[in-house]
């Protein structure tokens, strides 16, 4: 495969800040964006072929799920290969079609990188396997003695994210760590060939023309010397606080020290982005200092509710964790791991990230689609999961039969219900798979989606599609948006957040009511309709010229 290091696109020089700072950013799940062989399944050609819809919509760069050579026992979070592409999603040259192609859109890529575990079928464990106990491989891996007489019981007492042991037992007697499923066995980063090998692949996909990765599980890649019991019966959950032995060890900070010094490497500002589990967000901070990450995942963010307080303390708190270490903040409402955000929404409070209840779909998407503005209008980054600028609810009720999240099959754990929101979104056409391909799609997808798809709201100024690309156009044409590292709130009644940007402001009314609020200026862009501009109207935003 040749190089292309000449299509880089152009590095930041002078005052001007780091594209990251401010970009919008868009998640691309490649099993359910496009399909174009018809085989049901998504691929890189599609995405390749809805770039210039990306283009159009006004996002800055695409951050792609994982597409390498995987048995998809966690779909692609367990490789086999990090320098091949899996079939159903086709080929090196088709990854490199899609990089070259979003170049000259004017689109950055960024790839997803899954250092802390591989697949039971990359080489180095099969070999492991085969030679068994003594082998070196197994150094590469955490293989230990089990506990008790014969050797029994797992090596300590360790919980997979996905439910039950996080120890799995093979021929010769020994265990191996994986804190996810089987099939995804930990890497030892202390051996030096582990660390070569990521260094190597970095390599790779940024001599292919990769703008930056998403390190996948970023806080979990060190663990704490001896591998020590955790001491207490608590189930694990995705997106996590707890303190734990096997996640956000002060080691991991080398790591990601060299891997910066290889993309400084670099023309094109290539960036770094950490999916970090972290107690605190001053924790959350440590991997986005000068000499680290570029972007950190804002995880308490994601997981606030529609609650102006909370969503203030998180906002305050998020600039100042990231003010000291220069990093910008970012912003998400939703991904691939998490019940989207127009249904989270439009169910009460505290029930966390993975639903199982459709709520109010007309509450939900009044309160996703002012959601979106609020986070559109904060200093920093912002990302948006593929379907969410159709203001596609998450299908909860998938039959049993056809799920594979692999959680769900399991006696305990996570809930298992990440299918809803992984559903082949809608392009065009009134039956399914509504332009997704010509072969049906892996999840089935609801028959009242045909109203949502990209053609149905394309032209309709009151749709969710129009809300996005008028708010991305905002957004990119004022200079009091996007980067920064502050905001000035302004007062406001209970339940309503009120703030300036220069001479931009926001307005969000997070209560069930109609809120009496002088208008700061003239309405620039309104998640719903504003009859009058002193009320602010129930789970409604709105941007102002002031």
């Amino acid at each position: 495969m040749t190089q292309h290091l000449a299509d880089a696109l152009p590095t930041s020089t002078g005052t001007q800040p780091g594209w990251w700072r401010e970009a919008v950013i868009y998640q691309v799940y490649p099993r359910s964006f496009a399909d174009s062989n018809g085989d049901g399944m998504g691929d890189l050609e599609g995405i390749r072929s809805r770039l210039p819809y990306l283009k159009e919509l006004g996002v800055d760069a695409v951050w792609l799920s994982p597409f390498y050579a995987s048995p998809q026992a966690d779909a692609g979070y367990d490789v086999a290969d990090y320098r091949a592409i899996d079939p159903m999603f086709g080929t090196l040259h088709d990854a490199d079609a899609v990089i070259r192609e979003a170049h000259e859109l004017g689109l950055r890529i960024i790839v997803d990188l899954v250092p802390n575990h591989c697949s039971d079928q990359h080489e180095w464990f099969k070999q492991a396997l085969r030679e068994g106990p003594g082998s070196r491989l197994r150094e590469r891996f955490h293989f230990r003695p089990g506990r008790g007489e014969n050797g029994e019981l797992p090596p300590n007492d360790w919980e997979s994210i996905f439910g039950g042991p996080a120890w799995t037992q093979v021929e010769g007697g020994q265990w191996y760590l994986h804190l996810f499923a089987p099939e995804q066995p930990d890497f030892n980063w202390e051996h030096p060939a582990v660390q070569d090998e990521f260094r190597s692949i970095l390599r790779f996909w940024l001599d292919l023309g990769a703008d930056g990765f998403r390190v996948d599980v970023a806080h979990g890649l060190v663990k704490a010397p001896g591998l020590p019991d955790l001491g207490r019966d608590e189930q694990l959950k995705l997106l996590g606080n707890q303190v734990l032995p096997f996640f956000d060890q002060d080691g991991v900070h080398e790591i990601y020290r060299s891997w910066r010094r290889i993309l400084d490497e670099y023309e094109g500002d290539r960036v770094l982005v950490a999916e970090a589990w972290t107690p605190t967000v001053e924790r959350t901070a440590l991997y986005v200092r000068p000499d680290e990450m570029h972007q950190a995942f804002n995880f308490q963010y994601l997981t606030a509710d529609w609650d102006a307080n909370e969503l203030r303390e998180i906002i305050d708190g998020s600039l100042a964790a990231m003010r000291p270490v220069g990093a910008p903040t970012t912003w998400v409402l939703s991904n691939h791991d998490v019940t989207r955000h127009a249904t989270r929404f439009a169910n009460p409070a505290g029930l966390g990230t993975q639903l199982r209840e459709q709520g109010d779909r007309e509450l939900g998407l009044r309160r996703a689609r002012a959601a979106t503005l609020l986070m559109l209008a904060l200093p920093g980054s912002a990302y948006v999961y593929q379907g969410e600028e159709l203001g596609l609810p998450d299908v909860t009720d998938l039959p049993d039969e056809v799920r594979q999240d692999p959680s769900f099959f399991r006696a305990a754990g996570q809930d298992g219900f990440r299918d809803g929101c992984r559903v082949p979104i809608p392009w065009s056409g009134k039956t399914a798979p509504y332009g997704f391909g010509d072969g049906g799609s892996w999840l089935p997808q609801p028959a009242e989606w045909a109203g949502l798809s990209v053609e149905a709201q394309t032209g309709d100024p009151s749709s969710t599609l129009e809300l996005y690309r008028s708010a991305l156009r905002l957004r990119r044409e004022r200079a009091d948006l996007g980067a920064g590292d502050a905001v000035e709130w302004l007062p406001a009644p209970e339940g309503v957040l009120a703030f300036r940007r220069g001479g931009f402001v926001c307005t969000a009314n997070t209560t069930g009511e109609p809120v009496r609020l002088p208008a700061p200026g003239t309405v620039l862009l309104s998640s719903g309709p504003v009859a009058d501009p002193d009320v602010l109207p129930a789970d409604t935003a709105v941007w102002w010229q002031g």
